[in-house]
């Protein structure tokens, strides 16, 4: 009876993996392989046996998950599992009720209708600067919104708000499940075990 439960206990513990919530800085690759003069993770990271759980394109930033187990990846990042995904981004121009609403039902894009998105516009984040700064026009405005997803399709926010007539300018990855990297600046990550 005990030799069973020391060989459960231990089990358990092989199964509990290392996270790393990373702010990935913008134009960083979200692999360890570079690829020409672009940076990529290993620029941050230095520990050994983690991959990263999804993608995080190279003009955006923030969160980005990085983990040693396996299950945990899967669990992350694919679609089956619905995890939430909410995202600040700053757009090109003032969208209307009728792009906001399009957004909630969902858009069709050339790879097929997009699941609904909770969306609401914001007012401007207190966030870190970005290096370079994003274009600026005197004469278009910007908006900020919070768009939250709960699936990952290639570039997916920034078709969707491009469909809408609204270009994005700034994407900020804020949250992934139950993790957001707030208080972490970017280049850094923390570690949960």
């Amino acid at each position: 009876m005990r030799c069973g439960s020391t060989s459960s206990s231990a089990s358990a513990r092989r199964r509990l993996g290392m996270l790393l919530l990373l702010n990935k800085p913008f134009q960083v690759l979200s692999q360890f392989s570079p690829e020409g003069d672009k940076r990529s993770l290993k620029d941050f990271i230095e520990l050994p046996g983690v991959y990263p759980a999804g993608r995080l394109d190279y003009d955006s930033e923030g969160l980005l998950l990085l983990t040693d187990d396996g299950r945990l990846q899967q669990r992350i990042s694919d679609p089956r599992f619905e995890k939430e995904k909410e995202y600040w981004v700053q757009v090109e121009g003032t969208p209307d009720a009728a792009a906001l609403e399009a957004l909630r039902q969902g858009v069709t894009l050339k790879d097929g209708p997009t699941r609904p998105a909770d969306v609401e516009a914001m007012s401007e984040p207190a966030l870190w600067s970005r290096d370079p700064p994003i274009r600026s026009r005197r004469n278009i405005p910007t908006t900020w919104l919070r768009l939250v997803i709960r699936e990952g399709r290639n570039r997916q926010v920034r078709r969707m708000t491009a469909h809408v007539g609204h270009p994005t300018l700034r994407l900020v990855r804020w949250r992934v499940g139950e993790w957001s990297v707030a208080d972490i600046p970017p280049g850094s990550y923390r570690r949960l075990t």
